[in-house]
């Protein structure tokens, strides 16, 4: 079985194609600035890399290059697309529909068509390639996973927020989080490296990259999140600005004469490390400046850390104990100061870190001592593997 996994951004495609008897990555590759006639292609196969510049008017032009290189006699690994089984998508939104991965059927991609209003710069575009490999891949069986489905185990009391009710029941606002199949894979990947059941884990799940976000993993579930009605909520981000007082924006729009428009641009992309900073969104880029005295950087390390030190702490309090912390996305893989400060924050709770376990440079490791009470990872993420898994077990369903 090969399962071809995609996922589309607004100006993107990223995919790879796995050989599931293996689960290994036989081909991957990065389109960049589709719509424009001179985007970006990226291709992997093994140790061999190609990049080019194309003309790429749409998602379906680059999709159909990234099958053509899958089947070309040098840079290829198939000898016809028929050998592809299925294809997996990376969905962002599916509201509250969908609490787990389905298989794309007109109904279901009706309802991912409702779910645009919730994320508008990414459903359209996941749509689109799934549009793409009905005309180019008529055949296939296409499955949909979701961001947003691993924290539709969230009760109640933490995805409403304190307003007028009817603004759920009647517009859908509300928590969903995101990160969702990148929190799954890893709590899942740290209980089996821990030998334990999931089911009698308390784990805190920490996704840190450009954007970021923690979850709170009880017996295999999310119960809490920190994004929440968009990924803007949360952490301090590369460009988002995480939590903040709501009267903010009033007073930036009836004080300084900000646009909802000016205010959305704000938040989103010139606050979080950036804003914070004056230096970049790049944390290699602000660990660079702290080394050389830059106070910006220092006061932007010194904000991202201590939030993330915060909602560990709540959601350790929100599941009454604590068993593990898992770091993964760019900057919890890579910035072993992060972890460092993070977990020096954490001490009470028993947790002792191993600085020479933090710095060493494997990819998947235990970073606490031995008798430490709360053990900590560094997981590397893995979401098209979920994605592929997903597809193939819809595939084989009965």
């Amino acid at each position: 079985m090969k399962i071809l996994v995609l996922n589309c951004g607004s100006s993107s495609v990223k995919y790879q194609l796995l050989d599931m008897v293996t689960e290994r990555v036989m081909a991957k590759g990065l389109v960049e600035r589709v719509g424009s006639k001179d985007a970006s292609f990226r291709h992997e196969k093994g140790n061999q890399k190609l990049q080019f510049n194309m003309d790429v008017p749409d998602h379906k032009v680059a999709i159909a290059k990234l099958l053509e290189l899958l089947t070309d006699p040098q840079w290829g690994v198939l000898k016809s697309v028929k050998e592809i089984d299925g294809v997996g998508h990376r969905v962002v939104h599916g509201g509250e529909k969908f609490a787990c991965s389905v298989k794309l059927s007109p109904d279901v991609r009706k309802t991912l068509e409702e779910c645009c209003k919730y994320a508008p710069l990414h459903n359209p575009a996941n749509l689109l390639g799934i549009q793409a490999i009905d005309e180019l891949l008529p055949e296939v069986t296409q499955v949909g996973v979701f961001d947003t489905a691993f924290h539709q185990t969230m009760p109640r009391k933490a995805y409403l927020y304190a307003i007028p009710y009817k603004f759920y029941e009647e517009n859908g606002i509300r928590r969903y989080g995101f990160h969702g199949t990148s929190h799954r894979y890893v709590s899942q990947r740290v209980a089996e490296l821990m030998g334990r059941d999931i089911k009698t884990l308390k784990i805190v799940t920490c996704h840190l990259g450009n954007g970021a976000s923690i979850a709170a993993v009880s017996g295999g579930k999310s119960i809490d999140t920190s994004m929440g009605f968009t990924p803007l909520e949360g952490l301090v981000m590369g460009t988002r600005s995480g939590d903040l007082d709501p009267a903010i924006l009033v007073a930036l729009g009836s004080e300084y004469g900000y646009s909802f428009s000016d205010i959305d641009n704000l938040l989103n992309k010139k606050s979080g490390l950036l804003g914070l900073s004056g230096l970049s969104n790049d944390m290699r880029d602000i660990e660079a400046g702290m080394e050389n005295g830059h106070e910006g950087a220092t006061r932007a390390f010194e904000v991202f850390t201590y939030r993330i030190i915060k909602y560990i702490g709540s959601y350790a309090a929100a599941m009454n104990g604590i068993d593990a912390i898992v770091f993964t996305g760019g900057i919890g893989e890579n910035s072993a100061k992060v972890r460092e400060w993070v977990l020096k924050g954490l001490t009470y709770l028993g947790l002792e870190l191993d600085e020479a376990l933090n710095r060493s440079p494997e990819k998947e490791k235990l970073i606490t001592k031995p008798g430490s009470k709360v053990q900590a990872w560094v997981v590397p993420t893995n979401e098209e593997l979920v994605i592929a898994r997903d597809t193939l077990a819809l595939i084989n369903e009965k």
